[in-house]
């Protein structure tokens, strides 16, 4: 495993429409083996494959809860409800953080690395990490979506 290098904010990667995995392979257990030890050695919460500058619908999130690391493989947000407005900062864009409104709630449907299919509902910090990274995917950035930008002490 290793450590890879997070693009940054203007890298033409980050805006683009990742693509599908179409089979689950040795490289693709790699990658996410890979990413899960970059976000970890970054002290991120979630990782999207575009920010190691990879096009691939992969993503990692560790929030913190009793569901621990998730490795998603296409991941996509099937339902959602409510609205609740954070503080959200990026790897990919390091000193900036804003408040951003997100969905409360969340049920993410995705493969998980051995092939089957996983569906889960998210709250809280998972939600919002979920839709973060699945907004990676699809070349949104956070600030995109940012109500207001505060200052980096604000920011959890």
């Amino acid at each position: 495993m290793a450590i890879r290098l997070i693009r940054l904010q203007g890298d033409q990667i980050l805006r683009e429409k990742a693509k599908r995995v179409e089979k689950i392979t040795p490289q693709i257990i790699a990658l996410l083996n890979d990413m899960a030890d970059t976000m970890y050695d970054a002290k991120g919460l979630g990782l999207a494959a575009p920010q190691v500058g990879i096009s691939k619908r992969l993503v990692v999130i560790d929030a913190g809860d009793e569901k621990g690391l998730l490795k998603l493989i296409n991941p996509e947000i099937i339902k959602s409800s409510g609205s609740v407005t954070a503080i959200e900062g990026c790897l990919s864009i390091p000193g900036v953080a804003g408040e951003v409104e997100r969905a409360e709630n969340v049920t993410v449907r995705a493969l998980a690395p051995d092939g089957n299919t996983v569906e889960f509902t998210a709250k809280g910090l998972l939600a919002r990490a979920c839709q973060h990274e699945i907004d990676h995917l699809d070349g949104i950035l956070f600030v995109d979506r940012v109500i207001r930008f505060v200052e980096q002490e604000e920011s959890t």
